[in-house]
This record gives C-alpha cells, structure tokens and sequence, in this order.
C-alpha cells in the first residue's frame, strides 16, 4: 500500500495546487485575474478535484480527503489500519502544495496588503464568525459530499470492496464527483469556504504559519478545529445513514 499513500499525497498535493490556486489567482494583488470572483474560485476547486481523482483514482481509490478516508472505513469499505497512513499522506500533499502555491504567486503575496486575503489563498474562514453553525456548515455540507459519493458509487462499492481494489471519490467518477463538489461551492459554500476537507485546510494553515512572507497576518488557530471536526463528523453520519439504507 505505499504506492496508494504516495498517490494520496500526490492527489492532495494537486488538488490544493490548483485549489488554493484560483483563489491566489483571483483575489491576490495585479494577478491578470484579480478579482474573478466567487464562480470563478467554485469552477476552479471542482476541476481541481477532477485533476486529482483522475491522478490519484486508479491508484489509492482518490480519497484526497480524512473525512471521505473515516466515512468510507466507518461504511465497512476501508481498512480502518490504512486510515493513519491515508490521512497523513494527505495532510502531507496539502502543506506542499500550499507551499508551490506560495512560491508560484511570491511576487503577488509581496504586493498584496490585506493579510485576510492573503491568508485566503491557504485555509478557510467563516464570513460570520459563530463557532456553532460553522461546525454545523462543515457538517451538513460534508455530509452530503459523502451521501452523494455513497449514492452515485452504489453497488460499485461493494464490488470493490470484494475485489480488494482501491476504493474512494474515484469509484464515483471523476466529472460526477465534480459536479458534486461544484454544486456544494456553489450552494453551501459562501458561510464557511466550504472546507469539507481537513487536510485541504489543515495543511495549508500549517504552510502558512511557518512560512516567509514579506508581512504575514495570524493563522487563526482559534478556528482551526471547525473545518476538521466538522467534516469527520459530517462524513460519520453519512456512513452512518448508508449503513442504515
């Protein structure tokens, strides 16, 4: 199984390079797409996903993700002693690729002012700050991401679990798990950022603290635990609710 933990890394390396990418090329200073917006930032994350289950699917199953890694051993569909290695490749892929992003856009960090916005290009952060629906934002919007992977894959999973084949967001197909996440973005997301991920955003924000930058702002640390309890708990209950169907 290293091959499937280097390709975990290697997914969650691209899907935050390109992730964290729209938004640092959308609202960073003088980039050539500075001030795209909100849909630009929403497609960007989805083909984001598309490039990282298309890498890491035939591989690791695509989890690129803690949360679809616990949803998926918690459905019975994992092997709960390939959870740790799963998650810390993840983690791992994530902090790296917020670090090229950092060393793509360095030049455009240096002219950029507003540390809020430079620190939006690493983690997630609530437009209103109320630690109790922005746990239940994670929850309900990491809740449906794994609902819908249960759903789409369908009998699929089962097969795979039999056939010993590597199971995750890949067994869905990656335009369907596209779709999905961009339907998210696009419905659930303006509350919290729509981290649904805690690699996604626990990784950067750890980039982000110990990185150079010409003036750096804080990493928020006192928000840190919503966008990671919230998605293993929302990613629970949908395996909770598909064991229960």
């Amino acid at each position: 199984m290293n091959s499937a933990y280097f390709y975990e890394f290697l997914g969650t390396f691209i899907l935050i390079l390109l992730g964290n990418g729209v938004v640092a090329n959308s609202i960073l200073k003088n980039t050539k797409s500075e001030g795209a917006g909100w849909v630009n930032i929403t497609f960007g994350w989805a083909l984001a996903v598309f490039m990282a289950v298309t890498v890491a699917g035939p591989h690791s199953g695509a989890h690129i993700n803690p949360a679809v890694t616990v949803g998926l051993a918690v459905a019975g569909l994992f092997e709960w002693n390939l959870v740790p290695g799963y998650i810390l490749s993840q983690v791992a892929g994530a902090f790296t690729g917020a670090v090229a992003v950092y060393l793509y856009f360095k030049q455009h960090y240096n002219q950029t002012d507003d540390l809020g916005l430079q620190f939006a290009t690493f983690s997630t952060s609530p437009a209103i700050r109320n630690y109790r629906s922005n746990l239940f934002s994670e929850i309900l919007g990491t809740f449906v991401l794994l609902l819908l992977v249960f759903f789409i894959a369908g009998p699929s999973f089962e097969a795979d679990a039999i056939g010993k084949v590597a199971i995750g967001l890949g067994s869905v197909g990656a335009i369907p798990i596209t779709l999905v996440v961009l339907g998210i973005g696009m419905s659930l997301g303006g509350t919290t950022g729509y981290a649904i991920n805690p690699a996604r955003d626990l990784g950067p924000r750890i980039a982000y603290a110990i990185l150079p930058f010409h003036k750096k702002g804080s990493a928020d640390w006192s928000y840190s635990w919503v966008p990671v309890l919230g998605p293993i708990i929302g990613a629970v209950l949908a395996a909770t609710l598909f064991l229960f169907i």
